[in-house]
């Protein structure tokens, strides 16, 4: 039987894993998702073409990511599920609309598909916003305050738009064209406001919150970590410079946008892991008191094992696959 400490760790490493691989990877799909025109359908069927073969599999990560948190911190799971359960009826409302229309505009007639991309395209923006809302409250400590539902709908409006980033930054890679052109516009757009984002809450939570104040600024880690948020705002500039070079070559870096934007994502998770660790209920309750039992976890493990491991190989066959540019959307 492993040490419960150490499993933990493990659980805790491999739920943060599963959460920010779901980020990136269903962030841009449901990028793309809010993106799409509702009086264009040629354009419409490009942008569900480029998410089709990934969208539904990406999900897979956030059922794992749930799946861990319910089996290695129960305790913690129903905390943060009481606290969370009116956004995450939303969040589930989200997905399934966004379920439902994909498999009904393959069926539905012409004429009707437009309706189907209106549910993909709310169901989208919802799910989105839901999520960003609950990172809010649990920024906050689940405060249930004026002032901490409204940074919850700030940081909704925020995550929005950093899926937007991803989500057209996508787009630029996997589509050529007008459609690309546009998307490089979207980019610019979404990449100055999740700039703003970024930065206003570096301010804030350091200001409000005197622990994190205290994680990020004492000596001598504040050598150590505080690289990470300069570097993310550099990686913005960067972006941006980026971004005005390719309309002129649009072929050559195409991807870039894309791999800054992950990289975004990861050092922004890296922050919000480094500043609350090692609590799990921010406050409340540490990864190492809402562990589950030792040898049920560590019975669990040969499962997981097996289980993560197979996930990333068929995210990563999967992807190889159907690399390259998109192409014309056919549902026979």
């Amino acid at each position: 039987m492993f040490n419960p400490e150490y499993l933990s760790l493990i659980y805790a490493g491999l739920m943060a894993l599963a959460v920010l691989v779901y980020a990136i990877l269903d962030g841009y799909d449901l990028g793309v998702g809010m993106m799409i025109p509702l009086d264009d359908k040629e354009t419409a069927d490009t942008m569900i073409a480029s998410i089709g073969p990934f969208w539904d599999a990406n999900e897979t990560w956030l059922v794992l990511a749930v799946g861990l948190a319910f089996i290695a911190f129960p305790q913690a799971h129903s905390m943060i599920l009481q606290a969370l359960y009116i956004p995450v009826v939303f969040l589930l409302f989200g997905l399934i609309m966004r379920g439902v229309a994909f498999d009904f505009r393959a069926k539905a007639r012409v004429k009707r598909q437009r309706r189907w991309d209106k549910v993909f395209k709310f169901g989208s923006l919802l799910t989105s916003f839901a999520q960003g809302y609950m990172l809010g409250l649990y920024v906050i400590g689940f405060e249930n305050t004026p002032l901490a539902h409204a940074f919850a709908v700030f940081s909704g409006i925020g995550v929005v738009c950093a899926y937007g980033l991803i989500g057209s930054a996508w787009l630029i890679m996997k589509c050529e064209g007008q459609l690309q052109q546009d998307a490089i516009s979207w980019c610019k757009k979404f990449a100055r406001v999740a700039f703003v984002g970024v930065l206003l809450v570096s301010i804030i939570n350091p200001a409000i919150n005197e622990w994190i104040y205290e994680r990020w600024f004492d000596l001598p880690m504040a050598l150590v970590v505080l690289p990470a948020p300069i570097i993310c705002l550099s990686l913005f500039v960067i972006l941006e410079l980026v971004l005005q070079k390719l309309p002129k070559s649009p072929d050559n870096g195409a991807w870039l946008p894309f791999l800054i934007s992950a990289f975004i994502f990861v050092l922004c998770f890296f922050g919000l892991v480094y500043s609350f660790y090692p609590f799990v209920v921010p406050g409340k309750l540490t990864i190492f008191e809402a562990v589950a039992d030792a040898s049920a976890l560590t019975f669990l493990l040969y499962g997981v094992v097996i289980v993560v491991p197979t996930l990333i190989a068929y995210t990563l066959f999967s992807y190889r696959v159907f690399w390259g540019k998109v192409q014309p959307l056919s549902y026979y």
